[in-house]
């Protein structure tokens, strides 16, 4: 489903809640009159070219370029799952940290990329264009094919131009109203350079994610190398200042955020609410039990479940969140009375209403079809049904090998030419999986799509009707080879005929589920998405005649600018201040994990300044992905490294409450005495010119 944010106009219909500086900005587009007035700020068209060519798109975070040889500032959990592929269970990098010496020393993450965004081009008329008459499925179709030759032919004419050859991936701007090649430079050779021990990256774990005040160093270091496996020049990069910013000083946050909600139709929101996040909650919650008890049968057990589990608590956190905000009535209410005001101005111009017509009305009964297709989509095709890092190799060799012989324009769309380094690069790094746990998710998936599908269901039966979901999970994983990269590749390499020719049980499964799951998502595609997508286009063509682009668009991770201001908020009668300070780190400090120190801070203490400032609150507007954003002042210098959120920041997916919504950073004084006083790493520092 599209999203559009409509922050400006919330503002302009509504008076609660108090709705201001919120926005994700593209850098074509950042509203330069707009920040003048509200903080008489100005920033240069240079200043925004050295900012974006300076941020980079990490495969789940964001991150920036701080040093000319490709040293990249971005946070620990950004990295730890690269963290956990090197670890083993004599030597846990997650639990302990890392630091490499030496540039030999640096450990390859292999799913990791870097993309740095290096020009954009509207080709809105020529999408539109080649849409114009048909219906909505043929034009969903089209739509797609026409990206693809966009993307293609992007990438062909990149390789004689000023930047070399680039990555150009299509995006789409308010609901379809705008269309976007965004080109990017691609570091597919991304390093470890350091990060610290868990306890202190991540202190006060779970219990204190979403909250503020906090003392987490949240924050990693990488390098970008060149294809010829040299350090990657990167003069263009960021400065960090080590004092930090001051409260009230207006800050910026350059990076990715992933995805918001905030211009859905009042229809899809309620599908939201009622439908797809108390469902997801359901699943992840059993899960998380699961994975909790797996955790408990071995000290071994326990290491490789702690990346897993870490992210599914952090995501259940933040579904959780996005639910209650779902169901204040706030919330609803004010979507209403943005859609009627909308439809108002719609139907008060003939002209605009005649092109218009009911969009609204067409969602509406999009997603009474989305309803009866949720459960089958989301456990076929999206996978839920198939909880294996095994099983994910199997389909994507599957189905590469039927995608890969068709015409470019008429593949699925994830295995497009331009897609296809990055799904190479996935399938065949060197992550380890892990049998035991590998079963258990398999086996947990099996058992509820069974239970919520039905026992009586075509596809259960056809899988269990011999088979438990135990005896399946486990004769799947332990006959498959594809745990072995080198297995991967022959069989990538060895295309149509390897992969049908093969009798490893996961690749069978794959193949046993392919038809039912490619039928499952045509039939939303035609059925929700085209229709959908065409209302989405109608909506936005209207609010441009009506509004212009004085809002910024949805999240979708793709490179924004927002701007805010340093500083807390008042809640429950008292005052949170924007700084904390390390002296409280101790002070809340117990022998316990979430709350342990590690023995390198306990044994640095007496040498550090306890006045040192840890973390800071700003009201910038951002939402997952946004991690390891780095917070930036008017000069152009890093002040902060953004980690999180407060718990009113969930809401963000929907709205933004300037009064309560805060983003969370790791203060730049923090980084610099850690990395001198806790792990003598002056080399880093150095290099960063922060001794």
């Amino acid at each position: 489903m599209r999203r559009c944010a409509l922050i400006a106009l919330i503002a302009l219909l509504v008076s609660a809640p108090a709705f201001s500086d919120g926005g994700m900005w593209t850098f074509q587009d950042f509203p330069h009159e707009q920040l003048k007035r509200a903080y008489k700020v100005d920033v240069s068209q240079a200043w925004l070219d050295k900012v974006r060519t300076a941020t980079i798109r990490l495969s789940n975070c964001t991150a920036s370029f701080v040093s000319p040889d490709g040293l990249i500032l971005t946070n620990h959990h950004c990295s730890e799952a690269c963290l956990d592929d090197h670890s083993t269970a004599e030597h846990n990098l997650v639990r302990d940290g890392f630091l490499a010496r030496t540039r030999a020393e640096e450990l390859k993450c292999g799913t990791q990329l870097a993309d740095v965004l290096m020009d954009m081009e509207d080709v809105t008329t020529k999408v539109t264009a080649a849409l114009r008459g048909l219906d909505d499925k043929a034009a969903n179709d089209m739509r797609k094919k026409t990206l693809t030759q966009l993307e293609q032919a992007c990438e062909e004419d990149s390789k004689h131009g000023k930047f070399g050859p680039l990555k150009c991936e299509s995006v789409d701007l308010y609901q379809g109203g705008q269309y976007w090649l965004y080109k990017y430079h691609r570091y597919d050779d991304v390093r470890l350079v350091f990060a610290p021990e868990r306890a202190i990256a991540a202190f006060g774990g779970d219990p204190d994610n979403f909250q503020f005040p906090r003392w987490c160093l949240d924050m990693s270091v990488l390098r970008a190398y060149g294809p010829d496996g040299k350090p990657a020049s990167t003069p263009n990069f960021l400065q960090i200042n080590r004092a930090g910013p001051n409260a009230g000083d207006v800050v910026f946050v350059s990076g990715h955020p992933g995805s918001t909600d905030r211009l859905l139709t009042v229809a899809q929101l309620e599908t939201l609410r009622n439908v797809d996040r108390p469902l997801w909650l359901l699943r992840a919650s059993e899960l998380r039990g699961r994975y909790i008890q797996f955790g408990k049968t071995s000290a071994e057990a326990a290491r490789i479940i702690e990346d897993p589990l870490n992210t599914l608590e952090n995501s259940i956190k933040v579904r959780r969140g996005e639910l209650d905000a779902l169901l204040d009535d706030r919330l609803m209410q004010s979507k209403r009375e943005e859609e009627a005001a909308l439809r108002a101005k719609v139907a008060a111009d003939p002209q605009l209403a005649q092109a218009t017509g009911d969009p609204w009305a067409e969602i509406e009964k999009a997603q009474l079809l989305e309803h009866q297709l949720y459960l089958p989509y989301t456990f076929l095709e999206q996978g839920a049904g198939f909880n294996s890092h095994l099983f994910s190799y199997a389909r994507t060799l599957v189905r590469a090998a039927a995608e890969r012989g068709k015409d470019n324009t008429a593949r699925l769309r994830e295995y497009r030419d331009a897609a296809l380094p990055r799904v190479q690069q996935r399938l065949l790094a060197p992550v380890p999986a892990y049998p035991a746990l590998e079963k258990m998710t398999l086996s947990y998936s099996l058992e509820r799509m069974r239970e919520w599908l039905g026992p009586d269901a075509a596809i259960v039966r056809q899988l269990l009707v011999k088979d438990s979901p135990d005896t399946l999970a486990a004769r799947a994983v332990d006959g498959s080879k594809l745990g072995d990269p080198a297995v991967r590749k022959q069989l990538w390499e060895g295309g149509a005929a390897a992969v049908d020719a093969s009798h490893d049980p996961m690749i069978e499964l794959a193949r046993s589920v392919d038809a039912a799951a490619r039928a499952v998502r045509k039939q939303y595609e035609d059925q929700v998405e085209a229709p959908e997508e065409a209302a989405a286009e109608k909506i936005a063509h209207a609010r441009f005649k009506v509004y212009g682009t004085s809002v910024s668009p949805d999240a979708n991770f793709t490179l924004r600018l927002n701007y805010g201001t340093v500083q807390g908020w008042r809640e429950d009668g008292h005052e949170v201040e924007p700084f904390t300070h390390l002296a409280r780190l101790y002070e809340r400090a117990t022998d316990q994990d979430p709350f342990r120190v590690p023995d390198s801070w306990l044994k640095a203490r007496d040498s550090l300044d306890l006045q040192t400032r840890f973390d800071l609150s700003t009201t910038n507007d951002i939402v997952g992905g946004n991690s390891g954003s780095p917070t930036i002042d008017a000069s152009g210098h890093i002040v902060g490294l953004m980690f999180d959120g407060n718990i009113h920041s969930i809401s963000g997916a929907y709205w933004y409450d300037t009064a309560l919504n805060r983003a969370v950073a790791v203060d730049p004084a923090i980084m610099v005495e850690a990395l001198r006083k806790v792990y003598k790493a002056d080399g880093l520092l150095g290099e960063m010119h922060l001794k």
